[in-house]
């Protein structure tokens, strides 16, 4: 095939240009590895403040070295000694990387030494992002996670703990820690979080001897944890620090080992010079546990020595989950189930209306999905967000607090509040006026054998029944007391939910949301 002059120098041009494009790419890669490189001698601020990824411990991305970054994050800025503690560990060490991470520019500020650097998180819309981020200026293998007020006494605690961290490989120990000396007693504690179930439960470990491994841990100590475990986390620097980084790493599977023998000293005792000090200091550190606890959407809390702490969900807030929408809390779609908070406040509203009911004279019996949890476990579905209770429509008169919600509502003195429900002609009773977990009660009315109401839902459960079912009612257990159920309840369910509804537990609405058999594991 012959080429024509015009082809020839087409080729020639396109193969010149394919040389030109080369040299221009390849010197292009060589300016940008030189900006990085440059990088690395970004000069350090005298106030402290980190000024760049390259400013601390190598360049920004680069590769990691063995040794250990100090990171000092739960202090207070009003009063710390987060100066000394970094002071205290370049006296041993003075190459030893310290970094010092808080929420905003402390004030008064800090007189840090230059060597360390302190990294603000929140930071203002003029910033570039790398100044926020910790992991940027981190670049050792280890992090050594140490409170306000501690001092290194000799290099070799720091040996030590990275030694122990080794030898554990990677395995279920991830952390490695040491208490510190005449601060609070370190105790080694098993944690499990259930976020299906919004609950934290710590018991007791077995301990007393170095090396004692469990999941957490309550007191003072220093942890040292591998980098990227620490920044593998969904909140590393999320305060209470400590609280925050068992929580994350027991839902990982994570343990720590404590060594009673690699003890760290302390110059501070107490840690604040002042009881006003020590006041705003212990406020503070309630009001960020509701924060974190929010955030990790835990509502109940129960302490080893079986104490419980309870977040949300009290008759002075709101109540903790919004509009339901086909039948199914939101919750429900982030494979959770009720708050216990919730389902605590359902049972108190519960037992408070049956026994006014019962007092007044007026007959009432457990209604559809309330029914169906006392006959699997003699209490709420463990998903449930309101009871459901059947009433006789003429005994409403015999009640003070039922028979004039013609219109409006009535707070009683315990702070409940009564009202008729404004879909349609039944009552409901809210468990406060901020926080609206209820009970709705049916008016139902016998026709033809049939008892029926005036007003219907659109659920598969909502429909009418032989009177028989409440000839006589009987006695049933649910929730902490005695209740009133419809006798032969399996027949009066199945009539209303279908054939083995007892059995075989669904979501209310499963076309929506399905139950998955692996979650049906009762407390």
């Amino acid at each position: 095939m012959r080429i024509s002059f015009c082809q020839g120098l087409l080729t020639f041009a396109i193969a010149v240009n394919l040389v030109i494009l080369y040299y221009v790419s390849r010197a292009q890669q060589q300016m940008m590895e030189k900006q990085r490189d440059s990088g690395k001698g970004v000069p350090k601020r005298s106030s402290g403040l980190a000024s760049g990824p390259g400013s601390f411990g190598g360049g920004g991305g680069g590769s990691k070295n063995p040794g250990i970054t100090v990171l000092v994050r739960e202090f207070e800025e009003f009063e710390n000694y987060v100066a000394e503690v970094a002071r205290s560990f370049l006296q041993q060490r003075p190459q030893i990387p310290i970094l010092v991470v808080a929420d905003s520019l402390p004030y008064p500020p800090m007189a840090l030494p230059s060597e360390a650097k302190l990294v603000v998180l929140n930071i203002g819309p003029d910033q570039p992002p790398y100044v926020s981020r910790p992991e940027f200026y981190i670049h050792t293998d280890y992090v050594l996670i140490v409170p306000d007020g501690v001092i290194l006494d000799y290099g070799r605690q720091l040996d030590r703990l990275q030694k122990e961290l080794e030898v554990e490989g990677g395995g279920a120990v991830r952390l490695v820690a040491a208490p510190v000396l005449s601060r609070s007693a370190v105790q080694c504690l098993h944690l499990q979080v259930n976020l299906r179930e919004w609950t934290a439960t710590y018991t007791p470990a077995a301990s007393g001897s170095s090396g004692s491994i469990c999941t957490a841990l309550q007191g003072d100590a220093v942890v040292l944890i591998r980098t990227e475990d620490l920044f593998n986390l969904s909140s590393p620097h999320a305060r209470p620090l400590m609280t925050s980084l068992f929580m994350q790493t027991s839902l990982r599977g994570w343990k720590v080992k404590l060594l009673e023998g690699a003890v760290f000293g302390s110059n501070r005792r107490p840690l604040f010079g002042s009881a006003h000090n020590q006041w705003k200091a212990d406020t503070r550190v309630k009001e960020s546990t509701g924060r974190l606890m929010k955030r990790f959407g835990i509502k109940q809390v129960i302490q080893a020595d079986g104490k419980q702490q309870w977040f949300g969900c009290s008759k002075e807030t709101t109540r903790c989950f919004g509009t339901i929408h086909d039948d199914t809390p939101e919750y429900l779609y982030v494979d959770r189930w009720t708050p216990p908070c919730c389902l605590r406040a359902l049972r108190e509203t519960t037992k408070y209306v049956i026994n006014i009911l019962e007092k007044s004279g007026v007959r009432y019996w457990l209604e559809g999905g309330t029914l169906l949890g006392a006959a699997r476990h003699q209490d709420l579905i463990p998903w449930d967000y309101d009871v459901d209770l059947g009433i006789y429509l003429e005994d409403i008169p015999n009640c003070d607090y039922l028979k004039n919600l013609d219109s409006g509502s009535l707070v009683d003195a315990n702070g409940y509040v009564w009202e008729r429900a404004v879909e349609g002609d039944f009552y409901r009773v809210q468990y406060s006026e901020a926080n609206h977990l209820h009970v709705d009660l049916w008016p139902f009315y016998p026709r033809n054998g049939m008892m029926t109401k005036d007003t219907w839902m659109d659920h598969k459960q909502d429909v009418e029944f032989p009177e028989h079912f409440l000839q006589p009612l009987v006695p049933m257990q649910f929730a902490g007391i005695t209740a009133y159920a419809p006798n032969n309840y399996r027949s009066f369910l199945e009539l209303k939910f279908g054939e083995g509804v007892i059995e075989n537990p669904q979501y209310p609405n499963p076309s929506k949301k399905k139950l998955e058999r692996k979650l049906l594991v009762w407390a």
